[in-house]
């Protein structure tokens, strides 16, 4: 994941656990509430998000059995910015999945005490293709959402990153000067930094554990995505939280880590889970098209840098 580094100077800063994950948002110049305020708006944006809250608009969607729901304009967005990068990465991005986790275990979140994914004895689900983004339905004017019978949506591999765009952007409109909000590593910074160095950030080498990488940003996002982190064993094998929508059960690509640079931290998110996800070659290509710069590494402890990387680093 990525972390806030040698942030110093005229800023306010919080560090809270949110969306089951450490936030860190931080705040340079503009009225003292400023801070305050976002940290409650990524609270907000997760009890209208979280599928593990039953009065989220998520799960009331999700329990809705093909009926149509209105949901906030938030969860709008959520809902579109899902169904568009499903579109735009054919498929290899699937907000659909949620069956999948549920079936591999992954059906409380990480920070509940009885976390249902440290269950080691059950056998390992089947899996089957998820049903696709296709069928979901959206009506701009009235805001509402249907799903599609049987279907059920995650937001785990887009939420984070959408919640840090829409919190900097609402910060930079009421004043501040700049802003960074970082959300269990998706980071997305706006603005002027809080030193003459600008927006600097320590990404965690996935090579050398223990180990940074240094890099510089712009007005744009950097997020790391990780099967390393959130696993679990069940029937003596191990499971992971990034599904492959093809087969219903979690990837088994070369790729362990994947970190990437885009103007927005909601289309990082995406592309950082589809590289993990899809077949190499097919991964390396999307990212390609996609312009991004990236860092990657695989399980035999090589490296593979795309597009600027190598400009975004900073001497050691």
């Amino acid at each position: 994941m990525s972390d806030i580094v040698d942030l110093v100077g005229a800023a306010s800063e919080r560090i809270f656990s949110a969306m089951g994950t450490h936030a860190h948002v931080l705040v340079v110049g503009g009225a003292p509430e400023l801070l305050e305020r976002a940290v409650e708006r990524v609270a907000d944006l997760e009890r209208r998000w979280s599928r593990f809250l039953p009065a989220s608009d998520i799960s009331r969607l999700n329990a809705a059995a093909g009926g149509t729901v209105a949901v906030s304009p938030e969860t709008y967005l959520l809902v579109s910015r899902s169904v568009e990068a499903c579109r735009l990465t054919d498929g290899l991005y699937d907000p659909t999945v949620l069956a999948a986790l549920v079936a591999a275990g992954y059906d409380r979140s990480f920070t509940d005490p009885a976390c249902a994914v440290h269950r080691v004895s059950d056998a390992p689900p089947a899996g089957a293709p998820s049903p696709g983004a296709a069928g979901i339905e959206l009506e701009p004017t009235l805001r509402t959402v249907r799903l599609p019978v049987g279907v059920a949506i995650d937001p785990g591999g887009i939420g984070k990153g959408l919640a840090a765009d829409l919190v900097v952007a609402e910060l930079m409109a009421s004043g501040a000067a700049g802003a960074c909000v970082n959300l269990g590593g998706d980071v997305r910074v706006a603005g002027h930094a809080p030193t003459d160095l600008g927006w600097q950030l320590g990404v965690q080498d996935p090579v050398r554990p223990g180990s940074v990488v240094p890099v510089r940003l712009r007005d744009e996002a950097v997020v790391t995505s990780t099967r390393q982190l959130r696993r679990w064993q069940r029937a003596g094998k191990p499971f992971h939280h990034l599904i492959d929508p093809q087969t219903g059960r979690p990837a088994t690509t070369a790729m362990h880590t994947v970190t990437i640079v885009a103007g927005q931290a909601w289309w990082a998110e995406v592309l950082a889970k589809v590289a993990l996800v899809a077949p190499v070659p097919h991964a390396l290509r999307l990212l390609h098209r996609a312009g991004v710069a990236a860092l990657l590494a695989d399980d035999e402890g090589r490296a593979l840098e795309l597009g600027d990387w190598s400009g975004r680093v900073l001497p050691s």
